[in-house]
C-alpha cells in the first residue's frame, strides 16, 4: 500500500502525540507492563515509521513503565535440517552461527516493530532462540532473565512473568490471532492430545558455543488440534479471543485507522485455560509430534 492510500485510510498522518494520546484513551496508563503486537499497515501512515510507534508507547507507559514484544529468530537453522544430506548437516553444524541475543535479528515475521525495540539502547532480549523475547523499561530484567530453555512458554517464561507482574497485553492493529501469550495458556492447559516438538539449534553456554536441544508445546501447527470446535476457515485464538470479548474481557478502541485491543494478561492466561480444557475436555494426556517447534 502506497504512503497516499495510507493517509487517506487513516485521515492523514497518524503521529506520536496521535498515537499517545489514543492508547491511552485505550486504556494504557503510566507504569504499565505491557506487551505489544502491531500491524503497522492497519494503522495508516505512521510518520517515522517503527520508531514513532515506539516513543508513543514509551511515552504512554512513562518511565515506570516496560514494554515487551515477542521476538524468535530470523536466522535459525531450518527445523528440518536433520533431513539433509549427511555432509550438509555436518556443514551446518560447524558453520551456523550461534543465536545471539544482542545481534540475531528477531524474525521478519513478527514485523518491523520486535527488531525496533530490541535494538534500542537498554533492551534487554531473552537467551532462548526460538521462543525468544525482548523488553524495554525496569521490569526488562525481572521478564527476560534466566529465560527456560525447555517449556519457553510455560511456567517461569517470560509470558508467565508478564502475568504474574500484572502486565497487560495491546493489540495495536494485529489481528487477534496473533495474541502470543495465548501460547502460554496452551503450556498451562491440561487438556488430552497436547502436541510437543523437540528441535535443535546452536546457542553460547559459558562462552562455548554448543548445539541444543529443546522441548517445546508446537506452537506452529498448534498445541492442540482445534478442529472439532472451532470454525473451519477461523484461526483458533482468533475464536478464543472473540468469546473472551463477548464474555467481557479486554477493551476495544481505534489508533490511527485500526481497531486496537487492549486486555488484561491474567484474564488471558485464566480465560485461555479454561476455554481450552472446556472445550477439549480436561485431561493431562499428551502426545509427542515429529514436527519442528514453529515460531510464536
Amino acid at each position: 500500500m502506497d504512503e497516499l492510500a495510507l493517509l487517506r485510510q487513516s485521515d492523514g498522518p497518524v503521529t506520536r502525540a496521535g498515537i499517545r494520546r489514543e492508547v491511552a484513551a485505550l486504556g494504557l496508563a503510566e507504569g504499565d507492563i505491557v506487551m505489544f503486537h502491531t500491524r503497522m499497515s492497519a494503522l495508516g501512515y505512521v510518520a517515522g515509521g517503527s520508531l514513532t510507534i515506539i516513543d508513543a508507547l514509551c511515552d504512554a507507559v512513562g518511565d515506570r513503565g516496560t514494554l515487551m514484544v515477542t521476538c524468535g529468530w530470523n536466522d535459525a537453522p531450518p527445523y528440518d535440517f536433520d533431513t539433509w544430506p549427511e555432509t550438509w548437516q555436518a556443514a551446518l553444524r560447524a558453520e551456523q552461527p550461534a543465536y545471539d541475543p544482542r545481534h540475531s535479528e528477531a524474525d521478519h515475521n513478527n514485523g518491523r516493530l520486535p527488531e525496533a525495540l530490541r535494538q534500542r539502547p537498554g533492551a534487554v532480549r531473552s537467551r532462548h532462540p526460538d521462543a525468544s523475547f525482548a523488553a524495554l523499561g525496569p521490569a526488562a530484567h525481572a521478564l527476560m532473565d534466566d529465560h527456560p530453555w525447555d517449556d519457553p512458554h510455560g511456567p517461569d517464561s517470560p509470558l508467565a512473568r508478564l502475568t504474574a507482574l500484572g502486565g497487560r497485553v495491546l493489540l495495536l492493529g494485529a489481528p487477534l490471532d496473533s495474541l502470543t501469550l495465548l501460547h502460554h495458556a496452551e503450556a498451562l492447559a491440561q487438556a488430552p492430545g497436547k502436541r510437543f516438538v523437540d528441535y535443535e539449534q546452536p546457542v553460547t553456554v559459558d562462552g562455548e558455543r554448543v548445539w541444543r536441544r529443546f522441548h517445546d508445546i508446537d506452537s506452529a501447527d498448534g498445541a492442540f488440534d482445534y478442529t472439532p470446535v472451532v470454525p473451519a476457515g477461523q484461526e483458533p485464538f482468533e475464536a478464543l479471543a472473540l468469546d473472551m470479548l463477548a464474555a467481557g474481557h479486554g477493551r476495544v478502541g481505534q489508533v490511527g485507522a485500526a481497531t486496537c485491543h487492549l486486555f488484561e494478561a491474567g484474564d488471558v492466561v485464566a480465560y485461555g485455560v479454561d476455554w481450552i480444557e472446556s472445550k477439549l475436555g480436561r485431561g493431562a494426556a499428551a502426545q509427542a509430534s515429529p514436527r519442528r517447534a514453529g515460531r510464536s
